[in-house]
């Protein structure tokens, strides 16, 4: 009859995983120091093909392309800033001009002039709705006109109801709507609703013969900030 083994002192080993070594070395950063010569022996496939190299030129090499990238980030941000600086001049000076109007027709020719001039809009349009504008009939600048409360409603209840800038591409009822006999020149549009304390007075739009060039995705805080001052300002013209 067979005996029973009897249960064996002798530690099982298991072999370590990837990530405990990792673990371990990462932990461990002195591991290597009284380990040259283990670390001279050490050769690592090089990205660019079969051959080896050592775990110090690995390492170099790795610093080198996280150098590069760095590098190329700081370049971007630095570019970033540049586009920013310019973009803060040029709707500083929008802004001014604006607020040294005293009349609605000259606060939007000044507007509309410097969409084109300082920032090269090919199409701008500005929507009034008629109940805030009970002290004009028509706005002199063709850029601008007087639509019903419904109209905005029914073209436009996205930027009503979010109260927030919108980019991309429209339909073509809502191009006719917004831009008129404009309509077939455009690619693409950005919108922002002209509202101040809970009063909707209209939208603002701007837009490009490229398709592609207002996309949803885009960064609206440049029109959102025309759009509020231009919602003061206008409310405080129409209410003379």
């Amino acid at each position: 009859m067979t005996q029973p083994s009897e249960p064996s002192n002798i530690p099982v080993l298991t072999a370590l995983t990837d990530e405990q070594v990792s673990e371990y070395l990462l932990s461990h950063p002195d591991f290597w120091n009284d380990k040259l010569e283990l670390l001279a022996k050490i050769k690592l496939p090089h990205d660019a093909g079969g051959q080896t190299v050592s775990l110090v030129e690995r390492q170099v090499a790795v610093l080198r392309k996280r150098n590069v990238e760095v590098r190329h980030r700081l370049n971007q941000l630095i570019e970033n800033a540049r586009k920013n600086d310019v973009l803060f001049e040029k709707t500083k000076r929008l802004t001014l001009n604006l607020l040294n109007t005293q009349q609605l027709d000259d606060c939007l020719d000044a507007l509309f002039f410097g969409l084109q001039h300082e920032f090269d809009i090919h199409f701008s349009q500005v929507l009034i709705i008629s109940e805030m504008a009970q002290n004009i009939s028509v706005p002199a600048n063709r850029q601008a006109r007087l639509v019903e409360q419904s109209q905005i409603d029914e073209y436009l209840p996205r930027i009503i109801k979010n109260r927030r800038a919108i980019c991309g591409q429209l339909d073509k009822n809502e191009k006719e709507f917004i831009f008129g006999s404009k309509a077939s020149e455009i690619g693409s549009t950005a919108i922002a609703p002209l509202y101040f304390e809970n009063q909707t007075i209209g939208a603002i739009a701007i837009a490009n013969k490229d398709p592609d060039f207002y996309r949803s995705s885009m960064n609206t805080l440049f029109l959102n900030y025309i759009a509020d001052i231009l919602s003061r300002l206008l409310l405080t013209h129409l209410k003379k």
